[in-house]
């Protein structure tokens, strides 16, 4: 039999093709000595790929209140101490233990057919294998209608989320269709979404208080399908069950039972879900600090969050913002001893409830908040970073334009930068400092399909890692530290003028907000 070449080299080809890429440098580029050393270590010493395969392999997703999450804390402290820098684990509330465990559904009629589905996050698990009829939501149009149906849920499994007629990306539709049946398919899409959004409102329920009553009436379990418009990818978040399972099904299978049970052919599916609910479990950032030589009392804050959902590995989604805040601070060690400003490292946990850590950290300790020079934040994804905003601060040109012109033009030149820019608030972790009147940036990336395929979904793996990318960012946020730290000014907080938004009244700069210090009410 002739083997095909084609398949067995490829894999051992692509690892040493990884391990070539350079962040190329102009020779005749006038480096600082110091960020030239950076470029050289990214380039012949990265750490990136085993510390990736540690943490997105090795210790998976981390989901706030989990074993995993309090891993990757311990994880992350234990590599700044191995590289010399302080690191400790800084709590800021507690959150509802839980831990994944398996999940297998199976259709059993009317014919047997294994099932891609997922459980989300905190789910109750079942007991015992939970076998039921699925059945769909009703056409009523109004609450009374609904909540008369409702006792019909008693024992059986509901499909909750919006039938996709068409599983299609819209890119491959576009690519593919005439020109009218795109605009036709893409209006249909669009008003099923419309219509999906007020029967729930007419209904009388959201996507809170609808599982709740589903589960009140009896319901074995709900099911449904958070697709994202890409083929293949789903995004997990909480469950909004207490007692019964509830999971995310595929949007192949997911619409093949919902045609079942439309056309009354009372399919039924079998769910084991097994999960370990915990005692609550305390919540940390992880906190590692490269103490100042000059000027210790002030601060430079390199800024990702540690916590992801658990649908997959939560590699772009802020596994990729970790490894390069991490890289940076281990060559920022290394190859910068002298140090003028403190460097601090913030690693946050509960970003995804509502930047919970680094809120945390901006109200428990007030005398760095005040000392900090800037903060610089990344969190979307792989991609090289393209665009820095100046946040609202006036004066945010002076000081970013000035350290940017130390990054290596190679880096530098894939930047956009806006001045003075809208204060951020929310969405990412630079925002809890925003709030706060604080210099917080974030170094915005490319985005690699992020929002559509990676973002909270199961496709979000170690593989969508693209290292040549994250190395440019390790270089850049290296140099920009650096920069921030060497400055002989303390960076201006003084805030713009704000605009007035359509209604003419002026808009507000962000209120900092307490942190959710644990999950009590939390959905």
């Amino acid at each position: 039999m002739r083997i095909n070449r084609f398949f067995a080299v490829p894999a051992v080809m692509l690892a040493t093709q990884f391990s070539w890429a350079q962040v190329k440098v102009d020779p005749k580029e006038n480096l600082n000595p110091i960020v030239k050393s950076f470029v050289d270590e990214v380039n012949n010493n990265s750490q990136l790929e085993g510390m990736a395969y540690e943490l997105l392999d090795g210790i998976g997703p981390r989901l706030v209140g989990t074993p995993e999450m309090l891993a990757a804390n311990e994880w992350s402290a234990g590599k700044l101490r191995s590289w010399g820098i302080d690191a400790n684990l800084q709590q800021f509330g507690t959150w509802k233990g839980w831990q994944r465990g398996t999940t297998h559904v199976d259709m059993v009629f009317p014919r047997v057919k294994s099932l891609a589905a997922t459980q989300l996050a905190w789910s109750p698990a079942t007991k015992k294998a939970i076998e039921a009829e699925v059945v769909v939501l009703p056409k009523v149009s109004n609450k009374a209608e609904f909540d008369k149906w409702l006792p019909s849920v008693k024992g059986k499994i509901v499909l909750m989320a919006q039938y996709q007629k068409i599983g299609r990306s819209d890119e491959q539709i576009k690519e593919f269709a005439t020109p009218e049946l795109y605009e036709k398919l893409k209006e249909e899409k669009a008003q099923a979404a419309k219509d999906f959004t007020a029967y729930v409102k007419n209904i009388g329920y959201d996507n809170n208080t609808l599982p709740q009553a589903l589960e009140n009436a009896g319901a074995a379990g709900i099911a449904i399908s958070n697709w994202t418009g890409i083929m293949g990818a789903n995004r997990i978040f909480g469950a909004k069950t207490s007692k019964i399972p509830m999971i995310d099904i595929d949007v192949e299978d997911y619409g093949m039972l919902y045609r079942m049970a439309e056309k009354g052919a009372q399919p039924k599916i079998k769910i084991d879900a097994q999960s370990k609910v915990l005692p609550e479990a305390k919540s940390f950032n992880t906190i590692g600090m490269i103490k100042g030589k000059e000027k210790p009392e002030e601060y430079v804050i390199l800024s990702a969050h540690l916590d992801s959902w658990d649908g997959a590995q939560g590699a772009t989604d802020n596994g990729t913002g970790t490894l390069t805040m991490l890289e940076a601070m281990r060559i920022l060690k290394k190859y910068y001893p002298n140090n003028k400003r403190t460097i601090v490292l913030g690693l946050w946990g509960s970003e995804e409830q509502g930047l919970n850590g680094s809120r945390g950290f901006v109200a428990d300790n007030p005398e760095i908040i005040k000392g900090v020079q800037a903060v610089f934040n990344q969190d979307n994804g792989t991609g090289r970073v393209v665009n820095i905003s100046g946040q609202g601060f006036v004066k945010a040109y002076d000081y970013i334009g000035k350290w940017l012109d130390g990054v290596p033009k190679a880096v530098r030149s894939h930047i956009k930068t806006d001045f003075p820019g809208m204060p951020g608030g929310g969405g990412s972790d630079h925002a809890s400092f925003v709030a706060a009147g604080v210099p917080g940036f974030s170094l915005g990336s490319l985005n690699w399909g992020y929002f559509g395929y990676t973002w909270h979904t199961t496709k979000d793996t170690y593989d969508k890692i693209v290292f040549d990318e994250v190395k440019n960012n390790v270089v850049l946020t290296a140099a920009l530290a650096y920069m921030a730290s060497e400055d002989p000014e303390f960076t201006n907080r003084e805030k713009r003028t704000m605009p007035k938004d359509d209604k003419g009244e002026t808009i507000q700069w962000p209120e900092a907000k307490e942190p959710r210090r644990s999950s009590k009410d939390y959905k």
